[in-house]
Protein backbone atom coordinates (compact mmCIF):
# COMPACT_ATOMS: atom_id res chain seq x y z
CA UNK A 1 0.00 0.00 0.00
CA UNK A 2 1.07 3.69 -1.12
CA UNK A 3 2.00 5.26 2.25
CA UNK A 4 0.70 8.77 2.76
CA UNK A 5 2.65 11.75 2.55
CA UNK A 6 3.62 14.31 5.78
CA UNK A 7 1.59 16.69 4.12
CA UNK A 8 -1.26 15.04 3.87
CA UNK A 9 -1.04 13.85 7.07
CA UNK A 10 -0.55 17.56 8.64
CA UNK A 11 -3.25 18.59 6.69
CA UNK A 12 -5.97 16.47 8.24
CA UNK A 13 -4.14 16.20 11.62
CA UNK A 14 -5.11 20.23 11.62
CA UNK A 15 -8.57 19.88 10.14
CA UNK A 16 -9.52 16.91 12.37
CA UNK A 17 -7.62 19.42 15.58
CA UNK A 18 -10.20 22.57 14.19
CA UNK A 19 -13.00 19.94 14.90
CA UNK A 20 -11.73 18.72 17.98
CA UNK A 21 -11.77 22.08 19.08
CA UNK A 22 -15.26 22.83 18.39
CA UNK A 23 -16.51 19.50 19.65
CA UNK A 24 -14.68 19.81 23.00
CA UNK A 25 -15.71 23.06 23.37
CA UNK A 26 -19.29 22.35 23.33
CA UNK A 27 -19.06 19.55 25.55
CA UNK A 28 -16.79 21.62 28.31
CA UNK A 29 -19.32 24.20 28.28
CA UNK A 30 -22.23 21.73 28.62
CA UNK A 31 -20.46 18.89 31.21
CA UNK A 32 -17.98 21.77 32.80
CA UNK A 33 -14.06 21.41 31.56
CA UNK A 34 -12.95 18.27 33.38
CA UNK A 35 -14.52 15.12 33.72
CA UNK A 36 -14.03 12.60 35.91
CA UNK A 37 -10.54 14.47 36.60
CA UNK A 38 -9.21 13.84 33.01
CA UNK A 39 -9.63 16.32 31.05
CA UNK A 40 -12.84 16.90 28.14
CA UNK A 41 -10.27 17.50 25.36
CA UNK A 42 -8.51 14.21 25.98
CA UNK A 43 -11.63 12.61 26.12
CA UNK A 44 -13.87 13.88 23.35
CA UNK A 45 -10.05 13.06 21.89
CA UNK A 46 -9.89 9.65 22.19
CA UNK A 47 -13.72 8.75 21.23
CA UNK A 48 -13.42 10.70 18.21
CA UNK A 49 -10.14 8.91 16.54
CA UNK A 50 -11.29 5.90 18.43
CA UNK A 51 -14.79 5.74 16.54
CA UNK A 52 -13.40 7.17 12.97
CA UNK A 53 -10.17 4.92 13.41
CA UNK A 54 -11.79 1.82 14.16
CA UNK A 55 -15.53 2.16 12.82
CA UNK A 56 -15.02 4.44 9.75
CA UNK A 57 -12.14 2.34 7.61
CA UNK A 58 -9.51 4.27 9.70
CA UNK A 59 -10.73 7.94 8.44
CA UNK A 60 -11.32 10.90 10.40
CA UNK A 61 -13.04 13.64 9.23
CA UNK A 62 -9.48 14.86 8.19
CA UNK A 63 -7.97 11.82 6.74
CA UNK A 64 -10.98 11.38 4.59
CA UNK A 65 -10.70 15.04 2.77
CA UNK A 66 -6.98 14.26 2.44
CA UNK A 67 -7.46 10.66 0.68
CA UNK A 68 -5.73 8.94 3.67
CA UNK A 69 -6.59 6.13 5.97
CA UNK A 70 -5.18 4.77 9.50
CA UNK A 71 -4.29 0.66 8.89
CA UNK A 72 -2.11 -1.69 10.97
CA UNK A 73 1.00 -3.11 9.88
CA UNK A 74 -0.77 -5.97 7.77
CA UNK A 75 -3.06 -3.64 5.64
CA UNK A 76 -6.00 -4.48 7.43
CA UNK A 77 -8.31 -2.40 9.93
CA UNK A 78 -7.23 -1.05 13.54
CA UNK A 79 -8.56 -2.99 16.43
CA UNK A 80 -9.29 -0.83 19.70
CA UNK A 81 -6.48 -1.51 21.81
CA UNK A 82 -4.53 -0.10 18.71
CA UNK A 83 -6.38 3.02 18.34
CA UNK A 84 -6.34 3.41 22.27
CA UNK A 85 -2.66 3.01 22.22
CA UNK A 86 -2.25 5.11 18.50
CA UNK A 87 -3.94 8.30 20.48
CA UNK A 88 -1.86 8.15 23.18
CA UNK A 89 0.88 8.07 21.30
CA UNK A 90 0.13 11.48 19.82
CA UNK A 91 0.75 12.70 23.83
CA UNK A 92 4.02 11.02 23.80
CA UNK A 93 5.63 11.98 20.25
CA UNK A 94 4.65 15.02 21.01
CA UNK A 95 6.46 15.59 24.19
CA UNK A 96 9.52 15.89 23.25
CA UNK A 97 9.97 18.66 20.65
CA UNK A 98 7.48 16.83 18.77
CA UNK A 99 10.37 14.31 18.34
CA UNK A 100 8.08 11.61 17.42
CA UNK A 101 5.88 13.31 14.95
CA UNK A 102 9.41 14.55 13.18
CA UNK A 103 10.54 10.59 13.17
CA UNK A 104 8.75 10.02 10.36
CA UNK A 105 11.22 12.03 8.26
CA UNK A 106 13.98 9.97 8.00
CA UNK A 107 11.65 6.78 8.45
CA UNK A 108 11.41 4.34 4.99
CA UNK A 109 7.94 3.30 6.12
CA UNK A 110 6.75 7.31 6.72
CA UNK A 111 5.38 6.03 10.18
CA UNK A 112 5.67 8.32 13.30
CA UNK A 113 6.60 6.78 16.92
CA UNK A 114 2.97 6.30 17.67
CA UNK A 115 2.47 4.70 14.89
CA UNK A 116 5.01 2.26 15.83
CA UNK A 117 3.73 1.70 19.23
CA UNK A 118 -0.01 0.90 17.86
CA UNK A 119 1.31 -0.91 14.92
CA UNK A 120 -0.04 1.30 12.10
CA UNK A 121 0.64 2.76 9.02
CA UNK A 122 -1.04 6.04 7.49
CA UNK A 123 -1.60 5.26 3.81
CA UNK A 124 -3.52 6.22 0.50
CA UNK A 125 -7.34 5.37 0.57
Amino acid sequence: MPKASLTSRLIALIIDSIILGIIGAVVGAVVGSNVLGVGTGFIVGILYNWYFWTRNNGQTPGKSLMGIRVVNTSGGGVNDVQAIIRYIGYYISTFILLLGWLWAIPDPENQTLHDKLAGTYVVKA
